[in-house]
């Protein structure tokens, strides 16, 4: 005001507050409201939130906190993505556990909203808080600090699954559905699959237990109880799979498809259409890696115009062709603008986790580096390999470094030829060692 040489009747015109207000805001006699330090913040041409660091320090830690001003404070610097204040004002608020319940509240609220990186602030603050508890609502905050954690980064992803995986059976039962699916699919991305089958396992178990039950009581799982059993069946595929047990995963993709077309009578959810889509995709992709060449045309046009499925089908059809020696340089045109793009399109994510979305693109430069050496094409296998194995140690996942070292090591002396390719992998090949 000084500067500007307003007047506080002026200022109070500006800003849109009530001269009174204003002027007892002015003389520190009353506390200023966060809609009027976003009208006051505005008015003088600043940022959004720029004074809320000294706006948090000063209500909220030198000051007790209200309810009242933290809510709305919590909410506005989540939609403005200020983390680190959260962080600074809510450690300071936890001290003494008065706002335990109110937080979790908000952090559930901010989850559904989707600003989950401001909710997890929350989630570990009062998970901290209640460490010592055995209740449902520390098991909650482990479930999504575990969902909301999980990332490209391997070794860090088995860290957070066994802090999580003790809570599991303190949830309440309709979330544990929720949470051995979500579990089980983590297990996927690690390769781990006898734990990712015996997850599939208690997750039917548990949806036939609450099949029989569902008419007791409301339920608060995610979706109707016979998808988890029908998901259970599907996971059961994908362990054949990794088995190459091919006539038992199409056996459980055909049961998997019949529990879905049994409810379909009865109900229309937007996931039955899903299951279709998968049983459609997934009957073809047995065939392919039984080698059946003939059905690749008909395994592409299902899955061309899915954007989320092209990564994986180029996978099997890889593994498939490299297994059983064919040729697919057609398949391999017809989608070379992806590969070559990498698949680093994270819309072409779809469905797919975080984890198995990385695990498939190592995969596939894996596949496509072997496909080339065995053709004698050995530039363009160097190319891929090291793209592969550049992902690899991204992700820090040992085993998948560990098969692209002893893929280079299979092909190096004929890399001579190729100096660039054979010093960059001898780089990456020293860096993965170490």
């Amino acid at each position: 005001m000084n500067n500007k040489g307003y007047k506080l009747q002026q200022f109070s015109e500006i800003v849109d507050i009530n001269v009174g207000t204003l002027s007892a805001i002015v003389k520190g006699t009353r506390l200023i409201s966060m809609n009027q330090l976003d009208q006051i913040t505005s008015a003088m041409g600043l940022e959004q939130g720029y004074f809320y660091d000294m706006y948090g320090v000063e209500c909220f830690i030198e000051s007790a906190p209200h309810w009242r001003r933290l809510e709305p404070f919590i909410y506005r610097c989540a939609e403005l993505g200020k983390l680190d204040i959260i962080q600074q004002v809510i450690t300071h608020v936890t001290d003494d556990h008065s706002y335990i319940d109110e937080l979790f509240e908000v952090a559930e609220d901010l989850y559904n909203k989707g600003m989950k990186q401001a909710a997890l602030i929350l989630y570990e603050c009062v998970s901290e808080c209640e460490k010592y508890q055995h209740s449902e609502r520390l098991a909650m905050c482990q479930y999504r600090i575990f969902l909301i954690s999980m990332g490209s980064d391997q070794k860090e992803n088995r860290v957070i699954i066994s802090k999580f995986e003790p809570f599991i059976e303190r949830l309440d039962q309709d979330y544990q559905l929720d949470a051995i699916k979500d579990l089980a699919n983590a297990y996927w991305g690690l390769h781990e699959w006898n734990k990712m089958k015996g997850l599939s396992q208690e997750l039917e178990r548990r949806a036939n237990l609450a099949m029989k039950q569902t008419k007791k009581r409301v339920s608060k799982s995610q979706y109707p109880f016979f998808v988890y059993k029908a998901y259970a069946n599907l996971l059961f595929s994908n362990y054949c799979d990794y088995a190459k047990n091919y006539k038992e995963a199409l056996k459980y993709t055909d049961i998997y498809e019949k529990i879905i077309e049994n409810e379909a009578k009865v109900a229309d959810y937007e996931v039955l259409h899903k299951f279709r889509e998968w049983a459609k995709f997934n009957k073809c992709l047995y065939k392919v890696m039984m080698g059946r060449k003939e059905v690749i045309p008909e395994y592409i046009t299902y899955i061309e115009h899915s954007e989320e499925e092209i990564l994986p089908a180029m996978v099997k059809i890889l593994q498939s062709a490299n297994r059983y020696q064919y040729d697919i340089d057609e398949v391999l045109m017809r989608f070379k603008a992806r590969i070559d793009a990498k698949f680093n399109d994270v819309r072409s994510q779809g469905r797919y986790t975080v984890q198995s979305w990385y695990y498939r693109r190592v995969v596939l430069f894996y596949e496509l580096a072997f496909y080339y050496f065995n053709k004698k094409r050995f530039e363009l296998g160097a190319t891929s390999l090291l793209i592969s194995l550049e992902i690899s140690i991204f992700v820090k996942d040992d085993v998948l470094i560990s098969k692209c070292v002893n893929l280079y090591g299979q092909f190096k002396e004929h890399l001579t030829n190729h100096d660039n390719y054979k010093i960059l992998i001898d780089n990456i090949y020293i860096e993965a060692s170490l």
